[in-house]
């Protein structure tokens, strides 16, 4: 494991990320590895907040630009805010992001049965972190995480809260398998992510599921990335927080 404590991190975050609560100096953070699919060990970062007791955890989906330094920081800030995240590089089966020339086109190559394996495996190891909650796991993608954690919900019953940031449903037909309320993050500027929420909405009232989801003014695509607008991307980022503290925290 290779130790990395928050008050470093805060320094590589950069101002695209000042959406994002500032990690305080009691964040820890460290990679580890676990099993994955059928054999390869899957990479992941692992945030914990201090506190005294097992805190709630939420498993963290990456954009089709694979683990980030953005990423890193998504999963501090919500240490900062109580919960113990666990990001994994769903590239660690092809030599992690880090080694990939074009990690959009590798992304998109993944057999989508082998990324619910690792998931579930993410799920798993989270499990066993002393400092996690077993009961109370949930899950956040951005733009392909956001479209991976929607689908995740439905291989996942399990899950507590589920968290989708401009990204696409999942197959309608597998959304009664949803186990979690659904909290969906758009951009009034994404046309293309949000033509496909009236069928989402319909199939999601259809299977009697919990759906709620804001579409926020002038903010496009990955806006929690680009702070564009940089209020609204705030605004929205204590949305989620305040989502998952109700789903997960008060549980």
């Amino acid at each position: 494991m290779i130790a990395r404590m928050a008050t470093m991190a805060a320094v590589a975050l950069g101002a695209a990320a000042a959406v994002l609560r500032p990690p305080a100096a009691d964040i820890h953070g460290e990679w580890v590895k676990y099993a994955g699919t059928e054999g390869d060990s899957v990479q992941a970062y692992l945030a914990f907040p201090e506190r005294s007791d097992p805190a709630p955890a939420v498993i963290v989906i990456h954009e089709n630009r694979g683990m980030t330094d953005w990423v890193q920081a998504v999963a501090d800030s919500l240490a900062a805010a109580g919960f113990v995240a666990i990001a994994p590089d769903l590239l660690s089966r092809h030599g992690g992001t880090a080694a990939q020339e074009d990690a959009r086109r590798t992304l998109g190559r993944l057999v989508p049965d082998s990324i619910t394996v690792d998931l579930d495996a993410t799920y798993a190891f989270v499990r066993t972190v002393k400092a996690a909650r077993a009961d109370a796991v949930g899950v956040i993608g951005f733009c392909w995480g956001g479209s991976q954690s929607f689908r995740y919900a439905t291989n996942n019953p399990a899950l507590k809260a589920v968290v989708v940031c401009y990204g696409g449903g999942p197959d309608l037909e597998h959304v009664g398998r949803i186990g979690a309320p659904v909290f969906g993050v758009y951009g009034e500027n994404d046309a293309r992510i949000n033509a496909g929420i009236p069928d989402i909405e319909r199939a999601m009232a259809a299977a009697g599921k919990v759906y709620t989801k804001t579409i926020y003014p002038g903010a496009g695509h990955a806006f929690l990335r680009t702070r564009e607008p940089a209020d609204v991307a705030d605004g929205a980022w204590r949305d989620i927080i305040g989502f998952l503290e109700q789903e997960l925290r008060n549980r």
